[in-house]
């Protein structure tokens, strides 16, 4: 059990979102298996509220095409709203992850078109050769949405264990009318974010970007 325990921390230590993928696509024997194993994430009750679509080839190339123009043009569409607040520490955190990238990227902070420029690369998912859409199914809500984060995390661990990298996108869900549409999904399937995914590509500037976690006494309290 210890060399289980070790060879998970470090696929855990591994996992961390990036922003450059190389072309090279998944072979389809090796996503089966992923995915596979990603089912076993836990839920309330066994219920594996969560619906996942994998777009790649042509059709990812459709999406990488006209999404960043509908963006840029204001055609938003959104399941879930995107009103959070971030103060304080939460607010602290969220910065120093930015500027870690940009840092990695070398890009200054008055340089707002290279930052513009980054932010849109969101929307060709950082040139990765597959993206999966994550959808949460009516009528179910915030204890349903906890259920399918735990099956991302599941997904991105083993993703992380099979040599690949991941990045989950909230910004994927900005359109999401325009996803069912392409996708063929119905409207009671809700898009919560998605997760572009393939071959990292550590030759980029931005693979050298690691951010922090808060201490464990910072967020953990033990009682007995």
């Amino acid at each position: 059990m210890t060399d289980i325990a070790e060879s998970f921390d470090a696929v855990v230590a591994a996992r961390r979102s990036l922003r450059a993928f190389e072309p090279q696509a998944v072979e389809a024997e090796v996503l089966e298996k992923i995915f596979s194993v990603a089912q076993r994430a836990p839920s309330n009750c066994n219920t594996q509220p969560w619906v996942t679509h994998v777009v790649s080839g042509a059709k990812l190339e459709q999406l990488r095409s006209e999404m960043p123009q509908r963006f840029m043009s204001g055609n938003f569409s959104m399941d879930f709203p995107y009103d959070g607040s971030y103060e304080g520490v939460y607010k602290e955190r969220q910065y120093a992850a930015a500027q870690a990238l940009y840092a990695a990227c070398g890009i200054a902070r008055e340089e707002k078109d290279r930052r513009q420029a980054q932010f849109m690369r969101n929307f060709i998912f950082f040139d990765a050769p597959h993206v999966a859409f994550l959808f949460l199914p009516e009528p179910f809500g915030l204890r349903e949405a906890a259920d399918l984060g735990m099956y991302a995390q599941t997904l991105m661990l083993t993703l992380t264990a099979h040599g690949l990298g991941s990045c989950p996108q909230t910004a994927l869900s900005f359109q999401a009318d325009f996803v069912r549409e392409q996708l063929g999904i119905e409207a009671s399937n809700k898009l919560l974010f998605g997760i572009s995914f393939g071959y990292p590509r550590k030759d980029d500037p931005s693979f050298d970007c690691v951010t922090e976690r808060a201490a464990v006494t910072d967020a953990v309290s033990f009682h007995s």
